[in-house]
């Protein structure tokens, strides 16, 4: 297609920049000092794990998130676990999610034992369809579904209205998967604070990143919270009485206390990515490349913000019809992309035992092979991301 290219666009397609999918080490020479100075005091206190910085990034995370507790991890993996787990999910009972996430989301649910059921993506958001996850709980199956597990994909809350009266009608728990959405916002509740538990990531590529695996559960419930604490130290609430067996999941001070110094800058990151979304939609609007969707046609679909929630855009995703050749063509120019993600989890080989088969979600399966994210982080720049849009206007030339 012809693209009516803008001059912003037109003037960057004359340049040759290599655009990364993600820089790390422009964020850290802002912060370098602040840094270095928390790595320190953790070293001279001695304190590696469990530290009083672990304390202190619960407390204050637990404040944004607008819940009454948080609770630091290893890992958003293990966030996941120990929110089921500490609500006794396991063997024998059902959880309602979605096919369309990382794999964490569902072997999560196997670690407790338990068994994943899946329903289909809306198209325009990618998370979690309530009219589909409807259907399933209508369904004839047995047992009843225990909780239903949304994921605020690509840092956009799932339809929580929809969700909170299936949870009504179907008097089932909601836990949020909210591992790739620090600070986004439902109705002006954060994300953390709209079902009985939430997990968070803050793997070093998340808008919210340590510098390591770690992650978080958020809750309102005391003793949910207590549960989730003793779970992750091997079931103890008294040292070596072990009155559960639970898992060695703790937060190490040190990527609390480098958490605690981002997490001072997180408000204005969340912003900074939100104006670089919408500049890439400035973008691809004036050179023509923007398509109404859901599904492309000859040009881009470009992510759809929910007017009811604050996206933060952990990642910014379009569709494609080519998009592994659309991937190889920026690969060739030096622009970064990535695919999240290339296999639906019911398509992936080791969950075949769920029963699932090709065209079973067929949202989830023709998403995974037209979505492409583009580079998104605070630091990227306006000429950056013109590059990045006057390629694909070349590809699609």
């Amino acid at each position: 297609m012809d693209a009516n290219i803008p001059p912003d666009v037109l003037s960057a397609s004359k340049k040759s920049l290599a655009v990364p999918m993600s820089d790390f080490s422009r964020q850290y020479r802002r912060l370098r000092e602040e840094i270095l100075s928390a790595i320190e005091r953790v070293c001279a206190s001695q304190r590696f794990i469990l530290g009083e910085e672990v304390q202190q990034f619960e407390t204050q995370a637990a404040a944004l998130c607008g819940t009454s507790h948080a609770v630091g991890c290893a890992s958003g993996t293990d966030a996941l676990w120990l929110a089921l787990a500490s609500v006794g999910i396991g063997p024998g009972d059902r959880v309602l999610t979605t096919p369309f996430s990382f794999f964490a989301t569902v072997s999560s649910i196997l670690r407790c034992g338990a068994e994943p059921v899946l329903a289909d993506i809306d198209p325009y958001t990618y998370n979690l369809d309530p009219g589909a996850a409807q259907e399933v709980l209508q369904s004839s199956l047995r047992p009843e579904i225990r909780a239903i597990l949304p994921v605020h994909l690509f840092g956009q809350c799932a339809d929580w209205d929809a969700f909170h009266a299936l949870r009504q009608e179907h008097d089932c728990l909601l836990i949020e998967d909210a591992a790739q959405a620090f600070g986004a916002t439902w109705q002006g509740l954060p994300a953390g604070s709209l079902g009985d538990l939430a997990a968070f990531s803050f793997y070093p590529t998340k808008n919210l990143g340590a510098y390591g695996d770690a992650g978080m559960v958020t809750t309102d419930t005391p003793q949910m919270a207590e549960r989730i604490r003793s779970l992750r130290v091997h079931g103890m609430r008294e040292r070596y009485t072990h009155e559960e067996v639970g898992w060695n999941s703790r937060l190490d001070t040190l990527q609390a206390a480098i958490l605690l110094v981002k997490l001072r800058h997180i408000k204005v990151w969340n912003q900074q990515r939100r104006e670089r979304a919408a500049n890439y939609d400035r973008l691809f609007r004036q050179s023509g490349l923007a398509e109404a969707g859901p599904y492309p046609q000859h040009g881009v679909v470009l992510p759809r913000t929910d007017p009811r929630g604050t996206h933060v855009f952990h990642q910014y995703v379009i569709r494609v019809t080519r998009r592994d050749a659309l991937k190889t063509f920026l690969a060739e120019r030096n622009i970064g992309s990535e695919i999240y993600y290339p296999i639906p989890l019911h398509l992936q080989p080791c969950l075949a035992t769920l029963g699932y088969q090709e065209g079973d979600l067929p949202e989830s399966e023709r998403a995974a092979r037209e979505v492409l994210a583009l580079p998104i982080f605070p630091e990227l720049t306006a000429e950056e991301q013109a590059c990045v849009v006057a390629t694909i206007a070349e590809f699609f030339s």
